[in-house]
């Protein structure tokens, strides 16, 4: 907690708004996106899907995996307790609907669904969107599913297993995807290995989010080597995720916004 504290005010102290962007790309993102203040139809389906979740006081049992199909955490938890700690907040759920809605990706990739509060985002922020997303527990997925279902989210393949099995069986060289989220597995080996697997199926127009860039040091330093790569032209820090762009056009150029 302290680490992400310090973390936290040199992100404040190093910030800035759309004001200090000489960018017309990442100026456009922010005044269009970012900061758009206006509310969403969607937005209260975001709402529901997020009440149901947190009134269900069901348990199930949760298996986490770790990189190279290692199972390093299974325990009992509350529906509602998941939605609550690990899923994403509602904020970035609006946020993250902005986004896909300002982009329209076409095909989109999830690592990490949990209950898919942030798979519904993805999913209404462009309805025509193919959507393929990942979970390692069972259970999880199964309530996720279930939930999508519920609210006729029809445009999301739920695929479970350990996200290396399916990187890796997958001829990614003969895929494109326009956006992919990266919410799975926060170490620096796993989220790195990711990267370099999905690195043939971009495009010009690709966007990643990864998430919990500064949730400690390991992430930070795999955010810097991130953003840094030679294909990544753009990147935005607003903290709690990093996105990345691979605009051939794009000088390179790294942003710490406030979101």
């Amino acid at each position: 907690m302290l680490f992400q504290i310090k973390s936290y005010l040199q992100f404040l102290w190093h910030s800035k708004n759309e004001h200090a962007v000489h960018s017309p790309f990442v100026f456009n993102l922010l005044t269009k996106c970012f900061y758009d203040k206006k509310i969403k139809p969607e937005y209260s389906i975001l709402k529901e899907y997020r009440n149901s979740l947190l009134q269900n006081k069901n348990t199930i049992e949760v298996t986490d995996f770790g990189a190279g199909s290692k199972v390093f955490k299974s325990n009992t938890r509350a529906i509602n307790e998941i939605a609550k700690n690990a899923g994403i907040s509602r904020k970035r759920a609006e946020l993250l609907f902005r986004i896909t809605n300002y982009f329209q990706p076409q095909n989109i990739l999830e690592i990490g669904t949990s209950l898919g509060l942030a798979t519904s985002s993805l999913a209404l922020g462009n309805p025509k969107a193919t959507i393929t997303t990942l979970e390692g527990c069972p259970n999880t997925m199964a309530i996720a599913k279930n939930q999508l279902q519920s609210y006729d989210i029809t445009n999301v393949e739920c695929i479970t297993g350990e996200f290396n099995d399916y990187l890796q069986i997958c001829n990614l060289k003969s895929k494109i995807f326009n956006l992919i989220y990266f919410d799975g597995n926060h170490s620096k080996k796993a989220t790195l290995e990711y990267f370099e697997l999905l690195l043939p199926t971009i495009n010009n127009e690709t966007v990643w989010i990864l998430d919990d860039i500064h949730w400690s040091s390991e992430m930070e330093e795999t955010w810097e080597i991130v953003k840094n790569h030679p294909k990544v032209t753009v990147s935005i820090d607003t903290f709690q995720w990093g996105l990345v762009f691979f605009r051939y056009e794009q000088p390179k150029q790294h942003f710490i916004i406030r979101s």
